[in-house]
């Protein structure tokens, strides 16, 4: 899949510290982070839509999806991208 201009095909793994984040997480929400972080590793920047788009999820569960994986700390809101975009913890 291309990102940023970059096909990634390396396969990544999450760090056991976003892991012990993720402790409790239902198998298919960290399904869902798992997919997301092998696209977009620590440093591409994603939104909602594109949660949307590679989860097939609707808007108000890829919100929620989001909402979620922030007040975990899984991942962090980024300015300077747009509205409503975020980033994976991490290096």
């Amino acid at each position: 899949m291309h990102v940023s201009g970059l096909l990634r095909t390396e396969k990544v793994d999450i760090e056991a510290g976003s892991l012990e984040k993720m402790r409790g997480f239902s198998d298919k929400t960290v399904s869902h982070v798992n997919k997301l972080f092998e696209i977009y590793g620590y440093t591409d920047v994603f939104g909602r839509s594109a949660v949307c788009e590679i989860l097939k999820l609707q808007r108000s569960g890829a919100s929620k999806l989001l909402a979620k994986l922030v007040q975990a700390g899984v991942i962090e809101p980024v300015s300077g991208h747009g509205k409503g975009k975020y980033r994976f913890w991490g290096e």
